[in-house]
């Protein structure tokens, strides 16, 4: 940590402003956001992904770069040992490296971010000024005008990518056509995730007139769904009756918040039906809590429901309106 803020400094100011990943006063939603004007405006996307980025970094390179604009020398000394020192296996193996940066480290994303700004960023801007992209660590996005430009520029990265010693990943990798009311084509990729968000085509409603269209907009992402989920039912907190309701808000509540601030930014009522699971799921408590409720499922439902209205500032979906149903 105290290496990464003595670099920090330097090497942000050296970042192109479409790189997003890992630095000081940009975000992943800042990402999401100038990707979802862009697809308003070109056609295609290609959407790339550097297989297994943090393990396959070349060394020599990545001190090339480092060296150039980093001077403090105890700083580049324990980056050099940082990066040469031997991995011990589980079964007591000793490995040594010649590629990779340090797992878990919290200096790792920004000799990512460096090594990176070498291999695509500035590539980028000196062989295709005319394309917007974005990056976000190892995901990026590259915006087209046609599919031709899309495939050609695919193989060109490719071949960049070799070149700087890493490779494409072969199946995360693909082009897609952002397909919306004015764009009439059919071709089989119109939906890509980017940062748990899934651009795709949606109707959406205009605001001049109330009428609804089709636009190619970005929602919480089925994946990150699917691990919100998870996440809620490894809490078991429908079992844990020795609880009260203002302590499963006190766990819930942090998730909640976060989830709702980050995927609620854009589309916010695609949560509805994980905020509908975590209802469902209170239900369940109450069935068990209390013995009157034990076999009347709606009675718990409507018990729930005056509860919300009655203390709105119980969970956080409730204090924001989005009390959604509980049946």
């Amino acid at each position: 940590m105290v290496v990464k803020q003595v670099i920090e400094p330097t090497l942000d100011s050296v970042f192109l402003a479409d790189s997003y990943g890992y630095r000081p006063r940009k975000s992943a939603l800042d990402a999401v956001g100038v990707t979802r004007e862009r697809c308003w405006k070109y056609d295609w996307v290609l959407e790339f992904d550097i297989k297994g980025l943090f393990d396959n970094i070349d060394h020599e390179l990545l001190l090339r770069a480092i060296r150039k604009h980093v001077t403090c020398k105890w700083a580049l000394l324990y980056i050099e040992r940082w990066l040469t020192a031997s991995m011990v296996q589980e079964d007591g193996t000793t490995i040594e490296r010649s590629r990779g940066t340090p797992q878990g480290g919290v200096v790792s994303p920004i000799l990512a971010n460096i090594f990176l700004h070498y291999a695509f960023d500035l590539w980028m801007v000196r062989t295709h000024p005319d394309f917007p992209w974005c990056r976000y660590a190892d995901d990026g996005l590259v915006h087209c005008h046609n599919e031709q430009e899309a495939q050609a520029l695919k193989a060109e990265l490719q071949t960049r990518l070799a070149e700087c010693r890493l490779e494409m990943h072969p199946t995360k990798t693909k082009i897609v056509y952002c397909k919306d009311t004015k764009r009439k084509g059919v071709y089989p990729n119109v939906k890509f995730d980017f940062l748990g968000y899934c651009f795709r085509p949606r109707l959406v409603k205009r605001f001049r007139d109330n009428t609804l269209f089709c636009g190619f907009n970005p929602a919480v992402s089925p994946s990150a769904m699917k691990a919100m989920r998870s996440a809620i039912r490894e809490l078991k907190l429908r079992h844990q009756t020795q609880l009260s309701l203002e302590d499963i808000a006190r766990r819930l509540n942090p998730l909640l918040r976060g989830w709702i601030e980050y995927y609620g930014r854009y589309a916010p009522s695609a949560l509805y039906p994980l905020l509908r699971h975590v209802n469902q799921m209170l239900v369940a408590w109450v069935r068990r809590k209390f013995k009157r409720f034990t076999d009347h499922k709606i009675q718990a439902s409507q018990f729930l429901q005056r509860l919300a209205a009655e203390r709105p500032d119980l969970f956080v979906h409730w204090r924001l309106g989005m009390i959604g149903t509980f049946a």
